[in-house]
């Protein structure tokens, strides 16, 4: 198994995105699971210790995910994904925002719009993740909330699973 995998990470300011290009060490149609199925979405989608649990999902367009992040000592912290657009195996898009465990956005916080790619090269599987803000402040805030820490240990997290060392 590969162990150099590639993890670029930037920041563009000035059209408030972050780009995430990963590489990963398994065939195409296990990474388009792990990123797009409940089961194995709760086994790395949040940086550890934390763990992601799913309250519903319905991936479709229009179709939406509702979880926790749940903490260590049991806190948690409710997203929500509402997808906008599905292109089996290759790319899908969603609009992320905070919310309650009903799904009732948190309007203190920025949504935010993902358009995740993935592509498979020489036995690796690579994803491109841009994700827009409407506003540099709102970039700003989640990049200071360690956006960029959080989401580096979840693909490690990934990897795992993908070296057969599931939790």
């Amino acid at each position: 198994m590969k162990s150099n995998l590639l993890m670029n990470f930037t920041v563009d300011k000035e059209n408030n995105t972050v780009n995430v290009k990963r590489e990963f060490s398994a065939p195409l149609s296990n990474v388009w699971s792990a990123w797009t199925e409940t089961e194995i979405l709760d086994q790395w989608w949040a940086p550890a210790p934390w763990k992601s649990r799913t309250k519903s999902m319905e991936f479709k367009e229009g179709g939406r995910r509702l979880y926790a992040m749940v903490g260590p000592e049991g806190e948690e912290h409710w997203a929500l994904a509402d997808y906008t657009s599905i292109s089996p195996k290759t790319n899908f898009k969603w609009l992320d925002a905070f919310c309650d465990s009903e799904g009732n956005l948190n309007e203190d916080f920025p949504r935010s719009d993902w358009d995740v790619t993935f592509s498979e090269k020489d036995n690796s599987t690579f994803v491109d993740v841009i994700i827009k803000h409407e506003k540099l402040s709102d970039l700003e805030m989640i990049i200071e909330m360690g956006f960029k820490e959080g989401f580096t240990i979840a693909m490690e997290g990934l990897d795992e699973i993908f070296a057969g060392n599931t939790k």
